[in-house]
């Protein structure tokens, strides 16, 4: 997500998460972030052992619930984390690694609070367990609702694209 002051900037620099694989709104969300030795947060932790950092694994949490907050609410509403409850690393997260994350949301006392319990394993281990709590704000305030959609389709996988030649390029 790209909570931007103003609709044509972003101020994100990272989006941590690559693939969202399944959700039930209002209440679940899983998604995947590829660690690739192409991410420049691994250049200087560790020198000789890249490792992402841990709350970079939290952020990816974090946006996931994001999503699910937009996907829930049809585009009008997004999660800002404010309060980590409790987060437990087990093992190092490096190049190569495929994190599935997968979030549950919790009963929260507010109507616009959430709260989200969630996990990060790489091929079957944990390596981050996490519950977290924020506030949920209107997407329109920090983003366009539509891009958010059509990023939304990116990440599920939904997206159509095509192949064959632009109908605009037909004049160049």
């Amino acid at each position: 997500m790209a909570v931007s002051a103003r609709p044509d900037e972003s101020s994100v620099r990272y989006y941590l998460v690559d693939r969202i694989s399944q959700w039930e709104v209002n209440k679940s969300i899983r998604g995947v972030k590829n660690v690739s030795m192409t991410e420049d947060f691994l250049q200087h932790h560790f020198p000789g052992r890249p490792t992402m950092p841990g709350v970079l694994l939290l952020e990816s949490m974090a946006q996931l619930a994001g999503w699910l907050e937009a996907v829930s609410s049809d585009f009008t509403c997004w999660f800002l984390i404010e309060h980590v409850t409790s987060c437990k690393f087990y093992e190092l997260t490096g190049p190569g690694d495929q994190v599935e994350v997968v979030l549950d949301m919790v009963p929260a006392a507010e109507p616009d609070r959430r709260r989200y319990r969630g996990t990060g394993t790489v091929g079957g281990k944990r390596r981050v367990a996490a519950e977290f709590e924020g506030h949920v704000i209107p997407l329109a305030d920090i983003e366009a609702p539509s891009s958010q959609r059509r990023l939304f389709n990116v990440l599920t996988n939904a997206a159509t694209f095509s192949l064959g030649p632009s109908p605009n390029a037909a004049g160049r």
